[in-house]
């Protein structure tokens, strides 16, 4: 990973966080992109601790599609070329089907789905007027699904419906674009041991269901998504890897 340039969503806590410190530690530049300031304060300083060159990061929305272009502009404005873009942002809230409001549709679908696709769209843009890497490949994409777009759970319904959306988007862009060697891929975890997950209290729940006995930590998920934006990865397209510990076996 030495010297590739990375753009991540959401990267200021759980998954994206460890995706981004996991980069660092290989070598990238990072670019975070996330909403809270604070939150981003702290995490380009731990990031920082093991990146060779400083990380940058941009506050701001990824749901309006002009705000979208712009931070993504502004993220990779230092980049001469952008090797990979993960998205990491989502939110995950949980009701009861039947009291589902038309305010928490509108939030997931606005973020989870609305806001990967922009920023899907504007990486494509500035991917497909790139040359090709040493490994043949212009640009990788991965996004973040979940074992809930497979698999039903209570109080989950809304967030599930926008997982599944991910998974279908990923195969969209990844056939559209494939001729322009861009390679668009996505992982879907089970629960992930983040602080806000453990703080939920649902964790100890989760391992005592999935036949390895525990739940992800965010690195072992990082793990995938870095080997995906890889030059490994050459031939890896419009799939989306389970990686759930036996908890989803497919």
């Amino acid at each position: 990973m030495n010297g590739k340039n990375f753009v991540v969503t959401g990267g200021a806590s759980g998954l994206g966080l460890a995706t981004c410190k996991l980069l660092a530690r290989r070598g990238a530049r990072i670019a975070v992109v996330d909403v809270n300031q604070t939150a981003l304060d702290a995490a380009l300083a731990q990031i920082g601790e093991a990146a060779p060159t400083a990380p940058s990061g941009v506050v701001g929305d990824i749901v309006p599609r002009l705000e979208a272009n712009r931070l993504f502009a502004a993220a990779t404005d230092c980049f001469d070329r952008i090797d990979g873009v993960v998205n990491c942002a989502g939110v995950y809230p949980r009701r009861p089907i039947l009291e589902i409001t038309d305010e928490d549709w509108d939030l997931d679908w606005r973020v989870n789905v609305r806001g990967t696709y922009n920023v899907m769209a504007a990486a494509i843009i500035a991917m497909r007027r790139q040359t090709l890497d040493q490994s043949g490949v212009r640009g990788r994409i991965v996004n973040i699904s979940s074992v809930d777009g497979f698999k039903a759970h209570p109080k989950n319904a809304h967030y599930a419906a926008t997982k599944a959306a991910v998974i279908s988007l990923t195969r969209s862009f990844a056939l559209e674009f494939a001729p322009e060697q861009i390679l668009v891929n996505s992982v879907a975890p089970a629960g992930i041991a983040t602080d806000k997950a453990r703080a939920a209290g649902f964790i100890p729940e989760l391992a005592a269901q999935t036949p390895l006995g525990r739940a992800a930590e965010p690195n072992d998920i990082a793990e995938w998504i870095v080997f995906m934006l890889s030059d490994a990865n050459r031939y890896m397209t419009g799939e989306n890897v389970i990686i759930s510990g036996g908890y989803i076996i497919a």
